[in-house]
Parts: structure tokens; sequence; C-alpha cells
């Protein structure tokens, strides 16, 4: 416990245990006890922030119900790893799946999507596949996390997140700050208009965002989110998902994930790509 007596807070196993209770009954997030280091940094940011001298103080206005500490505490603890066209294979079959599609309009979900990138990306996809910023695909980008959503929201980016774009996507998709904004890209308002910015909680009883669609969805992105729930949960979450998904549409997972325990709701069809378990084999393909 030397570790512990250099920490500018005290921060004890009980603290610990609590922040775990409280973010796991909101948010469905479960923190295991290797994450104790990165919640007591995370959180020593907020205490500083305001004013409070100890954990116990903290947790305390917390419990109170404090709106505003709420949201950034939740904030504090989600983790928002994102690139544009991450885990490009996805985008591939996207744009195969797109192809198919002969309903109008084509309405997919993106249900962590941090700061914009990965709902950007599924839109300049749609772009490339229709020619044009006309193309009949609206997507609705949702998180937990108000500060993310309200940079995906404001579209702009340091240069460096679009360097692995090619030199046409980044003509096509992004303008460049001059001035004071040098070194940043914006995104074009054409591509901007087709993506649709909520908050949404996935532990909530309902989605009215997605739930309302009518038609449902055609896809779904959850990827790179189930990690952070138990089993039971995710189980859950994607029983919610399944009624959302139209028929022969595509739930896509992140690499690490596998949906083993939910085979009575989704079979695999691709690389972390999966449909309706009780599809016919080789309907979604047509």
């Amino acid at each position: 416990m030397a570790e512990a007596t250099q920490r500018e807070f005290v921060f004890s196993r009980r603290d610990f245990e609590e922040v775990r209770k409280m973010i796991y009954d909101h948010a469905g997030i479960a923190l295991n006890d290797a994450k104790e280091d990165m919640v007591y940094s995370r959180l020593a940011r907020r205490l500083r922030a305001t004013g409070l001298r100890s954990f116990q103080e903290y947790l305390a206005l917390i419990r109170s119900g404090d709106a505003v500490e709420w949201e950034a505490f939740v904030n504090s603890l989600t983790t928002n790893l994102t690139d544009f066209f991450r885990e490009a294979h996805h985008f591939h079959l996207l744009k195969e799946f797109l192809h198919t599609r002969h309903e109008r309009p084509i309405t997919i979900w993106c249900s962590a999507a941090s700061t914009g990138e990965e709902p950007y990306s599924i839109a300049m996809s749609a772009v490339e596949v229709f020619g044009g910023f006309n193309a009949p695909v609206q997507v609705l980008a949702t998180d937990l996390d108000t500060n993310v959503l309200k940079k995906g929201s404001d579209g702009m980016y340091t240069q460096d997140r679009i360097k692995k774009l090619t030199e046409a996507q980044q003509r096509q998709f992004f303008l460049k700050g001059t001035g004071d904004r040098a070194g940043m890209v914006k995104v074009k308002p054409e591509l901007a208009a087709m993506v649709k910015f909520f908050q949404v909680n996935l532990l909530d009883a309902s989605w009215p965002v997605v739930g309302q669609v009518r038609g449902g969805l055609d896809a779904i992105f959850c990827r790179n989110v189930m990690i952070y729930f138990d089993k039971p949960t995710q189980y859950t979450m994607l029983k919610k998902m399944k009624p959302l998904l139209k028929p022969d549409g595509l739930l896509f997972v992140g690499h690490s994930e596998a949906l083993y325990h939910a085979t009575d709701l989704f079979r695999l069809r691709g690389q972390t790509v999966y449909e309706h378990a009780e599809l016919p084999h080789g309907s979604a393909r047509k």
C-alpha cells in the first residue's frame, strides 16, 4: 500500500466499492479490481475541480443527487477510444450491405458515438456508396458521455486525426482551419447533416430516440461497448436491440467481443458482424 500513501487523497477500498456500485447501477459498467488506479486518477480531478478535500465528501455529493456532478462523475468513468474507420473490415462490409438496401431511408444507429469519428465514418461510407451527400442514410449517434457528444456534434478535430484518410477523403469531407484554427479540420456541413447526436444510456429501460424509428433500424454499431458490461447486462441490452433491428439488419460489435451467450438472439455472419438468429441462411445476403 506504499503507492496509496503517495496519493493526494485517501482512497479506501470502501470508496472504490461505492464508486463501482454507483457506476454499475447507473450505467451498467462493471469495473474490475484492476481499474482502481484509473478510478482514483479520474475522480481525483473532480475533487480538485469541486474543491472537496476527501473522497468521502465527494461521494456524499454524488449521493445527494447533484445533477451537474453526477454528469461529470459518469463522464469521468467512461472510456472513449475511437478513430476514423477503426476496424476497417466493418466499413467494407457496410458498403456491401448498403448496396443491397432498397427501402428508404436507411437508418443506422451508432450506439457508442464517442467524439464522432465512428458515426462520421458510417456517413462517409454511405456518401461513397451512393455517390453524394444526398445519400438516403441517416446516422443516429448516441453516447452516455455528454462531453464527447458535444465534441462529435461540433465536428472539429486536429489535423492528425484524419491523417489515415486518403487525400481525396480529406478534401471531400473536411474543411481545413485557418488563422487561429490552423492545424484543425471541421466536418463539412453536408456530412454533418447526415448525423444526429443524442444522449442515450444503454442501461435505460427504453431508448426512445432509436426505438421510434419507423420500420426499424437497418444496422446497429455497438462496438467496444459490451466489454464494459457483465454477461447478464450484455444479454439484456442485446435483447432490447433485437426488435429494433430490421429482420435482415446487421449488428456490428467490437473485435474483442463475441455473442456466444446470446446465440438465441444473434448469430455470426462475418468477422464480429451478426444477424438475427432465426434468419434463414443466405437471406441477408441477397
